[in-house]
């Protein structure tokens, strides 16, 4: 029956693809709260409804997370610009109508933000590393949740008045 539908693996694979970057960007980025002005905290309730999507359909997480973690998974170029473009519209949507006077006045706000951001994306490189040799579908996600909300906290002590 999979043939009925798809000519090859190669067009059921292009259209996972395209479905996933579509349920993301349906069901998460557009969902993203550009009201909530303080930095973190939108960062908070981002990662609150990634999970809720995450449950939602854990397969699309599951399959657009071989493209973060597992290098060796060949992507067109078309398919790499996507995905480029994914993230970008996401950092739109994370970085817009931002109160910077919540952040120490000792740093530049510009600079908070940074450093908040790269902090973040270290935090999930280093969680990357640590679910390379684990199969995604079947791991309970909820203790790296956790942790990630009290890293959160940790960072507003370290940059926030």
């Amino acid at each position: 029956m999979l043939f009925y539908y798809f000519n090859s693996k190669k067009e059921l694979f292009n259209y996972l693809f395209d479905y996933g970057i579509d349920f993301i960007i349906k069901e998460y980025i557009e969902k993203l709260d550009e009201n909530e002005t303080d930095f973190i905290e939108r960062y908070r309730h981002a990662s609150q409804i990634k999970l809720k999507v995450y449950h939602k359909n854990p397969h699309v997480f599951n399959f657009l997370a071989t493209f973060y973690i597992k290098e060796e998974v060949g992507l067109s170029e078309e398919m790499k610009k996507r995905i480029e473009n994914l993230k970008k519209f996401g950092f739109s949507k994370m970085f817009s109508n931002i109160d910077q006077s919540l952040f120490r006045d000792d740093l530049k706000p510009e600079q908070v933000m940074k450093l908040i951001y790269l902090t973040i994306i270290g935090y999930e490189k280093e969680l990357i590393n640590r679910l390379k040799g684990e199969e995604t579908s079947s791991s309970d996600m909820q203790p790296h949740w956790d942790d990630f909300h009290e890293f959160l906290d940790a960072l507003k002590k370290v940059y926030y008045k």
